[in-house]
């Protein structure tokens, strides 16, 4: 008999056709996939699912962690510390929601990444792009049109114009350790002085980024709305493209033939819209986003078709964040369930570079979700936050 750290028994796998198998995890990793694979093992733990579906640990790839609030001048003027005592609450519940891995595309650093590798904060694996990169006026930069202030950066945005101060930036970020660098190409719904239409960036600047990342061997993501911004991005060397609701049918053959990601955040629009006199949007902001809510769903149909590989985000500011499951089922709503899984996993997994995460197989990290029953009975239980699930991250069940 081998000794292994935990078996799973009689899981439902979902990685073809629904099968049920036993997984057998060894020093965070999957060493044995199939009916029967428990026998000839000794385990230290031991889950039954009892056919029960079993999925990989889900990778949300526009996560916030110090997204506080929707109010942007307070957010960025917060102090430090409580940006990343909020944080590591907020990564607690992501994780435990069964989020084993998040992309931070607007925040983190290596203090926070730190505590996380050091065991301090209980957390998914954290990959952080450092404050965003928003031209003066930009959707990161937080003055109203009648305020006569300085801002250079916070938790969340930064404040850089111009091709020389961009490299420099860029640089920074690397020496720090991000996983890739996160721009802002158009406007957004809650920045307060720029149109959601206009790109932003020229193309000079967005190349220096694109180049330095590049040469890293990392990647660029874009806040990008409309078909000008999201051109403007892949025609300049963007990977990655948030949100993407404006996207139309010629863009999104453009995006596939520029291999492309898109990464939809449709649940944040969602909460905005039913919440928000909780989160207190104002009447601009929820004029702009009422301008892009009914057609993010029409966006990831298109890119799909269209051959683009289309991610999971959410993109949940404040205390929208309880919202982070309702994603899929909004992802899922768009695209049926088996595709918006698949977004939120391997296609999130290939998105930031790790083809060990985002699947169950033998050799892949032993990030698993272990739900309360069959999907193919019930798809609800994918994003019902009620339902019991475990979760387990590097072969851990937390």
């Amino acid at each position: 008999m081998t000794a292994v750290d935990l078996v799973i028994t009689d899981a439902l796998l979902h990685e073809a056709e629904p099968a049920e198998a036993d997984v057998v995890v060894n020093d965070g990793r999957i060493v044995a996939v199939g009916p029967g694979a428990a026998g000839g093992h000794t385990a230290a733990r031991t889950l039954a699912a009892r056919g029960a579906s079993l999925v990989p640990g889900l990778i949300d790839a526009h996560f916030h962690a110090y997204a506080t609030s929707l109010d942007a001048w307070r957010l960025e003027n917060a102090p430090l510390s409580y940006a990343a005592l909020a944080g590591a609450r907020r990564l607690s519940r992501a994780l435990h929601r069964g989020f084993t891995t998040v992309r931070d595309v607007a925040g983190g650093d290596a203090g926070l990444d730190q505590a996380i590798a050091d065991g301090l904060i209980e957390s998914p694996r954290y990959l952080w792009t450092g404050p965003a990169m928003s031209q003066t006026g930009g959707h990161g930069d937080p003055r109203a049109a009648d305020t006569d202030i300085c801002f250079h950066a916070g938790p969340m945005n930064q404040v850089v114009d111009g091709v020389d101060e961009l490299r420099v930036a860029a640089r920074d970020r690397f020496r720090r350790g991000a996983h890739a660098l996160k721009i802002m190409t158009s406007g957004g719904v809650v920045s307060p002085t720029d149109p959601i239409r206009v790109p932003q960036y020229s193309a000079e600047e967005i190349q220096a980024v694109t180049e330095e990342a590049g040469r890293r061997g990392s990647y660029v993501a874009a806040h990008a709305y409309s078909p000008e911004a999201i051109r403007h991005s892949i025609d300049n060397g963007v990977r990655s493209i948030e949100h993407g609701n404006l996207l139309d049918e010629d863009t999104a053959a453009a995006m596939a033939a520029a291999g492309a990601f898109l990464v939809p955040t449709l649940v944040a629009y969602d909460a905005m819209a039913r919440r928000w006199q909780e989160v207190d949007l104002s009447p601009v902001q929820r004029a702009k986003n009422a301008e892009v809510l009914d057609s993010g769903l029409v966006a990831v149909r298109r890119a799909l078709q269209a051959g683009v590989r289309v991610g999971f985000g959410t993109d949940l500011m404040g205390d929208l964040e309880d919202d982070q499951l309702r994603g899929l089922r909004l992802q899922a709503d768009a695209i049926g369930w088996q595709a918006a899984l698949r977004s939120a996993t391997r296609v999130n997994a290939e998105l930031i570079g790790r083809p060990d995460l985002g699947r169950v197989e033998v050799g892949a990290t032993a990030d698993l979700l272990l739900l309360d029953g069959p999907l193919t009975d019930d798809q609800s239980l994918l994003w019902d936050g009620t339902r019991s699930r475990t979760v387990v991250q590097g072969g851990v069940p937390k």
